[in-house]
């Protein structure tokens, strides 16, 4: 077997000697060694790592294709996304700065990103106060553009000590971005257009990166973030398991309730007649009026 794993073609050793080295690649591949256990769980770690970039790159892409769907984000807390996206942003220019590997917060730089695409389809999607006229959401889709611009060019610019303190904040904010939605949840008993795939997907990713950031990085803050936004997205989780189901009741009964209204304004009321006015009879000027004398 060992004569088959040295012989690799290029197009298999080079990718793999550029994830975990050549140091474990000899080790793991070429050896054969499987009781090397650092270049084993360095390998776990990084084809972990390398997973977690992929599913983030498409995580958010059933959220998104179920508000286009609908035409509507029904359920979703905007000033949940707003948060969530902040913390994304910050982790992204924390990791990057330092120059941690790429496999261990890429999935943040797509993630911001989708973030962003969902946070702009809340916004136009917004319910309107006044039910005769819907106001235009181009100002408010203007200033969250310019909003994302300038807050990314303030992370890139910050000293590192104040970056240092936004990651620290990562965790206070993690914990705020899920509680609004947490709320919305269990206050309408139904998870509304919250994709179960994305919950699922971000519960997986949080496990994958306690994992990688504990084996290649060792950051403290990191994986505290990381914990609590595991504890969070598994409470989305049992919220979208007891409520399953009851979005469709309320698309149900939503429906019925506009055919009932519309079939109402269309029923026609016929306009009723004016009674007809008695009309009196009044005597010519000069003429003399007579009565009656009675005894």
């Amino acid at each position: 077997m060992s004569i088959i794993t040295r012989n690799l073609p290029w197009f298999i050793k080079d990718p793999a000697v550029g994830i975990i080295g050549k140091k474990c690649y000899i080790s793991l591949i070429e050896d054969l060694d499987v009781t090397d256990i650092k270049c084993l769980k360095y390998a776990v770690s990084k084809g972990l790592g390398v997973g977690i970039v992929v599913g983030g790159s498409i995580m958010k892409v059933p959220q998104l294709l179920l508000i286009l769907r609908a035409r509507s984000a029904r359920g979703l807390s905007l000033s949940s996304y707003v948060l969530e996206t902040l913390a994304y942003a910050i982790t992204l220019a924390y990791s990057a700065r330092n120059k941690f590997p790429f496999s261990t917060y890429g999935e943040n730089l797509f993630l911001t990103i989708q973030n962003v695409l969902v946070t702009l389809l809340i916004i136009h999607h917004s319910p309107s106060p006044s039910l005769t006229q819907k106001p235009s959401s181009t100002p408010k889709l203007v200033a969250a553009v310019a909003t994302t611009f300038i807050a990314s060019y303030a992370l890139s610019i910050v000293s590192p000590s104040v970056l240092s303190l936004l990651q620290m904040s990562t965790i206070p904010l993690s914990l705020l971005s899920k509680f609004p939605q947490i709320y919305e949840n269990q206050r309408a008993k139904s998870t509304g257009q919250l994709s179960s795939v994305a919950v699922v997907a971000q519960v997986a990713g949080c496990l994958a990166r306690l994992f990688t950031t504990a084996t290649e990085v060792g950051d403290s803050i990191l994986f505290a973030g990381f914990f609590l936004a595991l504890l969070l997205n598994v409470v989305l989780g049992a919220q979208m398991y007891a409520f399953w189901g009851n979005e469709e009741e309320e698309r149900v009964l939503g429906k019925s309730h506009i055919r009932e209204k519309s079939s109402l304004e269309n029923i026609v009321v016929p306009p009723q007649s004016p009674l007809p006015q008695r009309q009196t009879q009044t005597p010519p000027p000069g003429a003399k009026r007579w009565a009656r004398k009675l005894d």
